[in-house]
């Protein structure tokens, strides 16, 4: 009998190499394939889909996590998931590429600042089957145990059906042991209300802080605020193509008058 290839399994994140949550997604992952991680070396929230292109970048295998081919990395998430995907595998993709698991949600407009998800965008730009996964905790004594088996059947589920193109998974769970299951969800229009806190240095120089609210303006119960906030993990499937295509005719309709 033919054994089956194991599948090959990306693991990357923001928070750093050395957070709570990559460990957790690494040890998920363990039991569905050959897992691969590639990770900053300090932390990169909200560095959005960054790319570093003034400097060079640093790529090397650690002895970290025993048993599991680990690498740091110097630049940005997606940094990571480009070097993983020409550095280390040398052009042959990964079966999936799983991002997280995120300390803090990834919810809502979120998804544009988030360097978790970023990674899972880029993944999915390589034509990757990528998840975000993301946990309304954001401190480093969170629990992860809650979500691994919901984290594990959303990949195997991936490995099994592959995604629509161009499409990658935003997953979100709330805090908690008492997960109710899973809800596949639209993004909530909801954003936040910024302010920026100033403060003087020593020097009698202003300086900010930026603080904020976050405002749901949906009062759908089909988003991915409602499902969390009535204890389920949300799946979003998020598109690259950021074309507005309900707004080409409209734009066809106008007149220019220049040649």
């Amino acid at each position: 009998m033919i054994k089956a290839k194991q599948p090959t399994i990306l693991v990357v994140n923001d928070d750093g190499i050395t957070a709570p949550g990559i460990k957790a997604l690494m040890h998920a992952m363990k039991d569905l394939g050959r897992v691969v991680v590639v990770a900053p070396d300090s932390p990169q929230s909200g560095m959005g889909h960054a790319i570093t292109i003034g400097k060079p970048l640093r790529l090397d295998r650690i002895e970290l996590y025993d048993g599991i081919e680990t690498y740091r990395c110097s630049g940005t998430p997606v940094d990571c998931v480009k070097l993983a995907v020409t550095k280390i595998f040398k052009g042959q993709k990964p079966d999936l590429c799983v991002s997280g698991i995120n300390h803090g949600l990834n919810n809502s407009i979120n998804v544009l600042y988030s360097g978790t998800m970023s990674a899972a965008v880029e993944g999915g730009i390589e034509s990757i089957p990528s998840v975000g996964f993301s946990l309304d905790d954001y401190t480093m004594e969170a629990d992860f145990e809650p979500c691994i088996k919901f984290v594990k059947e959303i990949a195997v589920q991936v490995l099994n059906n592959g995604l629509p193109i161009g499409t990658v998974l935003n997953v979100n769970f709330p805090v908690g042991d008492k997960i109710k299951g899973i809800k596949i969800c639209r993004q909530a229009n909801a954003k936040w209300a910024e302010e920026f806190d100033e403060r003087m240095d020593p020097y009698k120089r202003p300086y900010y802080w930026l603080t904020g609210v976050f405002q749901n303006n949906d009062k759908g119960e089909d988003t991915d605020v409602w499902a969390l906030d009535h204890g389920y993990a949300s799946v979003v499937p998020v598109q690259f193509d950021m074309t507005a295509h309900h707004a080409v005719s409209v734009l066809n309709s106008w007149k220019f008058d220049v040649q």
